[in-house]
């Protein structure tokens, strides 16, 4: 299945310019399968998304089909044929 991911552009650099990523999964992957496909393709983007135990960062969000996904089943999401993830970290200031 074919699954496309949305990067923002203060993480492009990290996957060679690119806006989006359309990435080839086995059916009924989980968002933490895309994750590990995305550390064989792109390991320093994937560095910025997941801890050292592999547990998704905690500033940053993903949206699957739109809906944050903690309020989903977090990395254990499974996504469907055609499904867009979308990276969103987390933005502060004062």
């Amino acid at each position: 299945m074919r699954i496309t991911l949305v990067i923002p552009r203060m993480l492009r650099s990290t996957a060679d310019g690119a806006g989006r990523l359309r990435l080839s999964l086995e059916e009924r992957a989980t968002l933490r399968q895309l994750l590990d496909e995305l550390a064989i393709s792109h390991p320093a983007l994937e560095r910025r998304l997941r801890d050292e135990t592999r547990t998704l960062r905690r500033y940053v969000n993903f949206y699957v089909d739109g809906t944050e996904c903690r309020a989903l089943d977090g990395a254990a999401t499974t996504l469907s044929d055609g499904a867009e993830v979308m990276i969103v970290p987390s933005v502060a200031g004062g």
